[in-house]
């Protein structure tokens, strides 16, 4: 078997062996199917049985309510970025407040801005989005369709620790980069989405939360597939959904309650690694230099720069060496960026921490 590396790749992202190893024992013969997963019906009864697990086991791990509905979409993020403005805000004469953490909500407020009218609540650009904004910054719209966040910006590495108080306004959450990382009070939600790729599954997938009043807002003239009210009377089998990525959210969702045991302690372990990580940064007497601020910073994403190009990519270069793989940051960060969601076990995130010291050691 090839040898498996400590894979820190913002996504798609590493899974955990034991999914890994469960879906390979399926891939040939599904058990009782006597055909691959690949290969099933989505209207079969084996298949049934999957995506309602996966929904269950969502729910279990989240305390999702019964007023909330669980769809299984395609398009990842980007969709969502559009079909929320669709559903939510287009004809409603309302306008939806935004607040721009970096990357990913910058790009969804500009599809929003395609359907209706966007404010922008609070913009971190000044800063390059090494924060999220203090409660005294933000002046929400008592009237506003809905108010849109994004809990974990991946690629600038800052989290909300807590939800922002929106007041009565319906609360939109891109929870893609820390879902199923932590617990969360979904009824704080108007809906939190998360395409599957960073701590869920493999690409292909988008899990919806959203609650029935929300469900109803979805306006007649929208084709079926962007209508959030026909994709639920569909139970998510309006067409073929992506059957594979389902399944291995299933067989993730079954990992996090059944070997983890549950968010409370997968939180846990999350916040021990990224402590690993912001103690080598912090201790470094500024051979590292943090992008996030302190009280912002992510458990899911640690972006960090060295001094120099050519230092960062000799750090690049010498990790790889030793199976420490995907540090590289993106370029509008720039240095590197160590990605440590669930499945990355406590021990890579020990020797990238232990190559991080040695390094400062010898080039500092």
């Amino acid at each position: 078997m090839e040898k498996r590396v400590y894979n820190f790749s913002p996504g798609p992202a590493v899974l955990p062996v034991p999914v890994l190893e469960a879906a390979q024992r399926d891939l040939v013969a599904f058990p009782g199917a006597g055909c691959s997963i690949l290969e099933i019906s989505h209207r079969s009864k084996t298949f049934d049985k999957i995506i309602n697990e996966a929904e269950a086991n969502i729910r279990k791990l989240y305390g999702v309510p019964e007023n909330y509905r669980v769809l299984f979409m395609q398009g990842g993020a980007i969709l969502q970025f559009g079909m929320i403005p669709m559903n939510l805000l287009r004809n409603s004469g309302k306008t939806a407040d935004y607040v721009v953490t970096g990357t990913w909500t910058k790009k969804a407020s500009a599809e929003a801005k395609t359907q209706g009218s966007v404010r922008i609540v609070w913009d971190g650009k000044e800063g390059n989005y090494n924060r999220v904004p203090k409660a005294e910054e933000l002046k929400f719209d008592p009237n506003a369709a809905y108010a849109y966040i994004c809990s974990n910006e991946t690629i600038q590495g800052v989290q909300y620790p807590r939800e922002p108080d929106v007041g009565g306004v319906p609360l939109i959450c891109d929870s893609s980069s820390d879902f199923l990382s932590r617990p969360v009070p979904i009824e704080k939600y108007g809906l939190l989405f998360a395409c599957a790729q960073k701590n869920a599954g493999p690409a292909g997938v988008t899990t919806v939360i959203i609650r029935d009043d929300l469900v109803a807002r979805s306006p007649e003239d929208l084709p079926s597939l962007l209508n959030y009210k026909v994709f639920a009377e569909g139970k998510s089998l309006l067409n073929t959904p992506p059957t594979f990525a389902i399944y291995v959210v299933k067989l993730v969702t079954d990992w996090l309650l059944n070997t983890i045991g549950g968010l409370e302690k997968m939180a846990e372990i999350n916040r021990k690694k990224a402590r690993m990580l912001y103690d080598a940064v912090d201790q470094s007497k500024g051979f590292y230099l943090p992008h996030a601020e302190s009280a912002s910073r992510s458990m899911m994403n640690v972006p960090f720069k060295l001094s120099s190009d050519e230092l960062t990519q000799k750090f690049l270069a010498e990790a790889a060496a030793v199976d420490l793989c995907e540090l590289k940051g993106h370029r509008s960060v720039g240095g590197c960026r160590a990605s440590i969601y669930n499945a990355m076990p406590v021990e890579g995130v020990e020797k990238l921490r232990d190559f991080m010291l040695d390094f400062a050691k010898k080039n500092g």
